[in-house]
């Protein structure tokens, strides 16, 4: 944030007053943060583009039950993850989260390195709901686990809990392996998990008003 630029207290307390720009501002101002959230919670670009707009029109009406308790981002973080969790429970999808960015190890070259990240999201996706989002924002989004907790409205050590179940579960899946064609539950594919992982990049905007 610039010198002089309402921090983001201020501009939630402006549209709450009425200011028509200022939750345009906020929005613009963590975009790229709440969409790569979004995204690595669906692991769909399509889905993940409505949950953001659902959670975006969420915030922009219930503006004004924002408690000041936590951060602005915060608030926006969970607004985010609570539309995700919606959409994927409503489709009964099972999303392939994007881990770019996640250190991989032993990929030495594209082709290992591209089916290791398919493994990891085959892992990732299959993990109950709880430890996936708890991995997203401590693992992929760097928070702490003091910050994910206050996203996530848990206790500290329930999110420490989570991801370390998470962690292990994913250890003993990818040590076994991932099946080309994982059988049953409405398990993917591998060549859905390639659609699903690495599509063009939909971002919400054009008219959108964000």
């Amino acid at each position: 944030m610039n010198d002089g630029e309402p921090d983001d207290r201020r501009l939630l307390a402006d549209h709450i007053a009425g200011d028509p720009e200022a939750f345009t501002i906020l929005v613009r101002r963590h975009r790229d943060r709440l969409w790569a959230v979004a995204l690595r919670t669906t692991g769909d670009p399509e889905d993940a583009a409505d949950a953001l707009q659902d959670a975006l029109i969420s915030a922009l009406r219930g503006a004004a039950g924002y408690r000041g308790d936590a951060a602005v981002t915060t608030w926006l973080h969970r607004v985010v993850i609570n539309a995700c969790l919606d959409r994927i429970r409503r489709r009964q999808s099972r999303p392939a989260v994007s881990l770019d960015g996640y250190d991989v190890p032993g990929g030495r070259d594209e082709h290992s390195a591209t089916v290791t990240r398919l493994d990891i999201h085959w892992a990732l996706s299959r993990l109950p709901e709880a430890q996936r989002v708890a991995l997203v924002l401590v693992d992929l989004e760097d928070m702490t686990i003091a910050e994910a907790a206050e996203v996530l409205e848990v206790p500290e050590g329930t999110v420490k809990s989570r991801c370390s179940r998470g962690r292990t579960a994913m250890g003993v899946m990818l040590r076994e392996g991932v099946p080309t064609h994982p059988g049953g539950g409405g398990n993917q594919t591998r060549a859905e998990h390639v659609q699903a992982v690495e599509p063009s990049s939909r971002r919400p905007g054009g008219g959108e008003g964000w």
